[in-house]
């Protein structure tokens, strides 16, 4: 994967391909010290990973991803405080880190990044709401409706869980839950929307789905307790 470094801190960015270069699976093409650096840069060479720092003078690593839009490279945010994180994830970013960026923490980052690169398929549409069609590389390959247990929103793609293994989607979650029929789905945090005969149990205001912890938000709480069949 191409990677670009961009961060205004020259000790920051220095440490951060430290971290990348370790990595085998990583191509470091460049560092930038702001956010129109970084665009000028990918307007003319192939970028599949940001690690973009959110704060920067003049444009923010947060504008910089908005003015990028839906050709924006997979990115991985760097930030030394928390409270953009809401904002980061309304962007369908692949992670985002708290600074220092620790090795652990960094790899971490990375394998999420490497599972959306990895990822050929990148369509879904529906077919009388009985089971999706997932284009593979140019071929469109049935899934059931039934064998789907959750959906988890992950940076620009959905990750599509069964029960032995994932698909990962070249869309949003919006985008699948308008395709979905809503009375086997439904959404229950910004990033999950579950297939409610899959649930196995809810404990302490989590879902359990095939061993899988799934949050429920308070804003879909009231939601998930009318269509559940509560005796």
């Amino acid at each position: 994967m191409n990677c670009l470094i961009i961060d205004d801190n020259i000790m920051a960015r220095t440490a951060m391909n430290q971290l990348a270069s370790k990595v085998a699976d990583l191509t470091i093409v460049g560092e930038c010290s702001n956010a129109m650096e970084a665009y000028n840069f990918m307007q003319s060479q192939p970028v599949d990973v940001l690690f973009l720092d959110i704060e920067m003078p003049e444009i923010t690593g947060l504008e910089l991803t908005r003015q990028l839009g839906n050709k924006k490279p997979i990115i991985v945010f760097t930030t030394s405080k928390k409270e953009y994180a809401a904002d980061a994830f309304d962007l369908n970013v692949a992670d985002y880190i708290v600074k220092p960026v620790t090795p652990p923490r960094f790899l971490q980052a990375v394998e999420k990044a490497r599972e959306i690169y990895n990822s050929n398929e990148v369509d879904v549409s529906v077919d009388e709401k009985e089971f999706v069609f997932i284009r593979d590389s140019g071929i469109l390959k049935r899934l059931l409706i039934e064998d789907i247990h959750v959906l988890e929103a992950m940076g620009d793609y959905v990750k599509v869980f069964t029960q032995q293994k994932f698909h990962a989607i070249h869309t949003t979650l919006k985008t699948v839950e308008e395709k979905l029929p809503s009375n086997k789905f439904l959404r229950v945090h910004r990033s999950y929307i579950v297939a409610l005969n899959k649930i196995e149990k809810i404990q302490e205001g989590v879902i359990i789905i095939n061993g899988k912890p799934i949050p429920v938000a308070d804003a879909y709480r009231s939601t998930l307790n009318k269509r559940l069949n509560i005796l």
